[in-house]
């Protein structure tokens, strides 16, 4: 029984991993492909910093994506890596979370929200 769960549990959070991994590489990828026009009429932020600010944060997020996926090549290294990366989201939703409430972009705290309630259980879930 024990070993079922634990099955099930791992399932949860590989599958809670592929998507945030998603989202990430699509958002990293966006922030490093498209123009700060569109970038700036998708979000408001990126028209209060600058172009190279964005396009690391871009490069930040394919990183932190490609980090949370990292245990498929070797768990013996690829969970530190994991581990390390679901901080580093954790703290970047966090932050990203007070950056859009503060500029008034419910709809982009609200996914801020629901990558938080994604990351922390991976987190919790793979730190034992």
């Amino acid at each position: 029984r024990a070993r079922v769960n634990q099955s099930y549990r791992n399932l949860v959070l590989w599958t809670l991993q592929g998507w945030i991994a998603m989202f990430f590489l699509a958002a990293g990828y966006a922030k490093l492909t498209e123009s700060m026009d569109n970038l700036i009429t998708l979000m408001s932020w990126p028209a209060l910093v600058s172009q190279q600010f964005v396009r690391g944060l871009g490069l930040a997020e394919v990183v932190l994506a490609l980090g949370m996926l990292a245990p498929l090549v070797s768990w013996k290294v690829g969970r530190p890596l994991l581990i390390v990366a679901a901080v580093g989201l954790v703290v970047l939703e966090a932050v990203m979370l007070g950056v859009h409430a503060l500029g008034g972009d419910i709809g982009l705290s609200i996914v801020n929200v629901i990558l938080l309630g994604l990351t922390i259980p991976v987190l919790l879930g793979r730190r034992a």
